[in-house]
């Protein structure tokens, strides 16, 4: 099971739960039981505590599991308070005040004037936590890092600042380093995560600074300190260089990024969050979710419902498997940065979605501003928009949007009288009229809007292969489109080409991640939990729609030929 598997059987989850609560929708006990549950799937996150003495390169080492140079580093005690990093759609620090209930966003850059002993000696600032937002895909599953102030450093409030969060975590990674392994602080804090029961993962840090066999007799010396002081030998050792970890990563060098030795730690840090620790957890999920189905069909008062409730049951018994299933190997590598990774990565229109539409919409616009003017001043313009019925229905509303009621009221009368005169001539001449009323209603073909609209779209579409075409293809990334405009798009590159593989690949997975911030949402709205949601889970409603349908501006009405 990956992170990817371990959030759709949430998903499943949530579902019957959700069954549950709309077969008495106003019965208050079985909606607060039912939300209760979903509270706890909302909630869900895996808070991973990273601790060590200051100078051990714990942010280094953070750094190089995100992929890039986020949190502060620095050879003298840098981290004054507790700094928690989770997923956001955007670069941004949230910083939490004590006895305060208001929070300050300040960027990425200000993080250090917060957060390190320069800027906030002493934590003068009295900043609760600092919460760092970063969009790096292993935090949008689940994982919450806790960068820690260093042990051991001469500001006592920082220690004692970490160990005051040890209850919160889920897991711990203690690291130390070759030049100094396992300090007085550091057994300290080890007898304390003993006492927690919590899994420890140890990173042996700076692996670049020493030899072979310097590393060799460093790791006995650890394997053993850790044995007595855990009261057991601990199979979670690692000898890693996070300085070189993290160059890698940046420099996309995979060699390099197996030198270092993280992805061992990596590897076996998602496996527990997505086997161990997400297998106990759903499967705690589905006993309490059983309980609750169990214990509202049987309630001697629920006999309407009865029928409603044994189904609900077998379903929710039926799907045991699905939804705890057996723990397979997690697929990590493409969970942690995606290192070798030859997906396409899609630019979403801001406005529109589909790139092509917002070329189109651009295009349009500009044609209409300018139309619409010389409607206004033009006798030429007002007898040619005449001749061709107006606009079709779709372009006479965009055309209303950006004119003045003044403006219609000069360019349409032309119009409005050359209508009114064919009306007359078919209630005169009945069926045999020349111009059947249908014939009044300009349409795509005769509507000058339309015509800009096609050129626009044809000249977009072809750039947007044109661009996929190229080898390099702009670093890999390719404009998104919505269905109607991937077809076409695949059309001209060829359907069994491979740049239209890669393109049709590309949109399933960005369909896929949509839906899953369409999950996400509905679950945290239902948890009443929505201030945890993403500013990606906010706006998926409408990118799913944009997606799938185009944007409404160029979408056409229904017309009577829809109709009949």
């Amino acid at each position: 099971m990956d992170l990817k598997e371990y959030e759709q059987r949430k998903f499943h989850l949530a579902e019957i739960i959700r069954s549950a609560q709309a077969i008495d929708s106003r019965n208050t006990e079985l909606s607060g039981d039912c939300r209760e549950l979903l509270a706890r799937l909302a909630e869900d996150q895996f808070n991973l505590m990273v601790i060590g003495r200051f100078n051990r390169g714990k942010s280094t080492l953070m750094n190089a599991i995100l992929g890039a140079d986020y949190l502060p580093t620095g050879i003298v005690p840098l981290t004054s308070v507790i700094t928690t990093v989770r997923y956001g759609s955007r670069p941004q620090v949230v910083l939490h005040f004590r006895d305060s209930g208001l929070n300050h966003e300040v960027s990425l850059s200000q993080l250090d004037e917060y957060v390190t002993q320069r800027g906030n000696p002493g934590n003068t600032k009295k900043i609760a936590w600092a919460e760092i937002q970063l969009p790096v895909e292993i935090l949008r599953r689940g994982f919450f890092f806790v960068d820690t102030p260093g042990l051991g450093s001469p500001i006592v409030e920082n220690t004692l600042t970490t160990e005051r969060f040890l209850p919160q975590a889920d897991a711990f990674i203690l690291v130390t380093s070759y030049e100094s392994p396992i300090s007085e602080e550091e057994h300290r804090i080890l007898e304390r995560i003993r006492n927690t029961a919590k899994p420890l993962f140890v990173a042996l840090n700076k692996q670049d600074t020493v030899t072979e066999s310097e590393r060799e007799q460093a790791r006995s010396f650890v394997t053993d300190q850790l044995a007595a002081t855990l009261g057991q030998p601990i199979d979670r050792l690692y000898s890693i260089s996070a300085r070189q970890a993290l160059t890698a990563r940046v420099a996309q060098n995979q060699s390099a990024l197996d030198e270092s030795g993280i992805l061992a730690l990596e590897h076996d840090l998602l496996r527990f969050l997505a086997e161990d620790r997400a297998q106990s957890f759903l499967t705690g999920m589905y006993q309490r979710t059983l309980d609750l189905l169990s214990r509202w069909s049987q309630s001697p008062d629920r006999e309407d419902h009865r029928a409603e409730w044994a189904a609900l049951l077998e379903r929710q018994v039926s799907r045991e498997e699905s939804i705890t299933g057996v723990a397979q190997p997690s697929r990590v590598s493409a969970e942690i940065a995606g290192m070798g990774s030859e997906r396409w990565k899609l630019r979403i229109d801001k406005k529109a979605g589909c790139s092509i539409c917002g070329s189109v919409l651009e295009a349009t616009f500009r044609f209409l501003s300018k139309y619409q003017y010389d409607l206004t001043i033009r006798p030429e313009v007002q007898k040619e928009h005449v001749e061709r019925n107006g606009f079709c229905p779709l372009h006479t509303w965009q055309y209303e949007g950006i004119s003045s009621p003044y403006g219609v009221c000069v360019a349409y009368p032309s119009l409005a009288h050359s209508i009114a005169f064919h009306l007359s001539q078919i209630a005169s001449d009945g069926c045999s009229a020349e111009r059947p009323i249908d014939q009044l209603i300009s349409t795509y073909q005769t509507c000058p809007a339309c015509d800009v609209r096609r050129r626009a779209e044809k000249q977009t579409i072809a750039e947007v292969a044109n661009l996929v075409r190229k080898p390099e293809a702009d670093d890999r990334h390719a404009p998104a489109c919505c269905l109607a405009h991937l077809g076409s798009v695949i059309r001209v590159l060829g359907c069994d080409s491979q740049e239209s593989r890669s393109m049709i690949a590309a949109h399933a997975e960005l369909l896929e991640r949509t839906a899953e911030d369409l999950e996400r949402y509905a679950l945290k709205h239902d948890a009443l939990r929505r201030y945890l949601t993403s500013a990606e889970e906010r706006h998926a409603s409408q990118l799913a729609l944009l997606l799938l349908a185009g944007h409404r501006n160029l979408s056409s009405p229904w017309t009577i030929e829809y109709i009949l």
